[in-house]
């Protein structure tokens, strides 16, 4: 290999091989790196693209920015069927298969640990709307007002009705959260979700990941289903499974001057 190497994630060695002809990030098919009993799953990528310079401007490019997570999660959709995987932040590069080998050293007990602990488990995105029309009904506009004082009532009621369908949503939300969290082995709370960046519709409410057992995922899914129609109004999102990408936190933290902090799992 004569390009940088940009590692997706660790791994324990695979019980079963990768889908033939896996392609990765920039086309480049993907290779395994066994050191340590451990693997790096990772593709060899031209250096005018992802050295540390050129990668930061091409982090300015949506467009180059969207192709690149869409084929880094492929090769990580590829290892979870397959092992448990444990994902590196998008565009994490290294000069050379020494690089590599030396951040498996420097992380080896901690790459291990989690490994361990998200052995046969897996992550499901839960995430609560509050529907557009419902938040335009809550303002919809009253009939002229015929003096300042009826304006004013007006706007009263307007404010009474937004918060109220805001608190039935907050409410809903954090009993779905209370719900979910006591089924699986663990939670995380994200940020909600700019909706104006993701395109979906309706304000974000709840931004949540839950880790599962796969096992358990039958289950974790039936619990989400019979909660949807409980709330007029909102709308439940349910994805997955994905690799446990909210679960493996400080993974690659200071790894190389080139890892950039970006999700490759959609929708985070």
């Amino acid at each position: 290999m004569t390009g940088l190497r940009y590692v997706y994630a660790v791994c324990r060695p695979l019980g079963a091989p990768l889908q033939a002809q896996l392609t990765g990030v920039a086309g480049a098919p993907a290779k395994l790196l066994h050191h340590h009993g451990l693997v790096a799953v990772l593709s060899e990528v031209p250096e005018r693209d992802f050295a540390e310079e050129p990668l930061r401007a091409h982090l300015e490019d949506l467009d180059w920015l969207a192709a690149t997570a869409r084929a880094h999660q492929g090769v990580i959709d590829a290892l979870t069927a397959v092992v448990t995987p444990l994902p590196l932040r998008l565009a994490t590069v290294f000069h050379d298969d020494s690089g590599v080998r030396s951040m498996i050293e420097a992380r080896e007990e901690h790459f291990l640990r989690t490994l361990e602990r998200l052995e046969g488990r897996v992550e499901w995105g839960v995430k609560v709307f509050l529907e557009e029309e419902t938040q335009e009904s809550a303002a919809e506009p009253a009939p002229k007002a015929t003096s300042g004082r009826d304006y004013l009532r007006q706007r009263r009621q307007q404010t009474r009705a937004h918060e109220s369908h805001w608190q039935k949503a907050e409410r809903f939300a954090t009993h779905l959260h209370e719900t979910l969290s006591a089924f699986a082995e663990d939670s995380r709370l994200h940020a909600p979700q700019n909706t104006a960046l993701s395109g979906a519709s309706g304000r974000n409410v709840l931004n949540a990941a839950y880790l599962v057992p796969r096992t358990h995922s039958e289950e974790f899914v039936e619990l989400v289903d019979r909660t949807k129609d409980d709330v007029p109004g909102l709308r439940v999102e349910l994805t997955g499974p994905w690799a446990a990408y909210s679960f493996a936190q400080d993974t690659d933290r200071e790894d190389t001057p080139s890892s950039v902090g970006v999700s490759a799992k959609e929708g985070e």
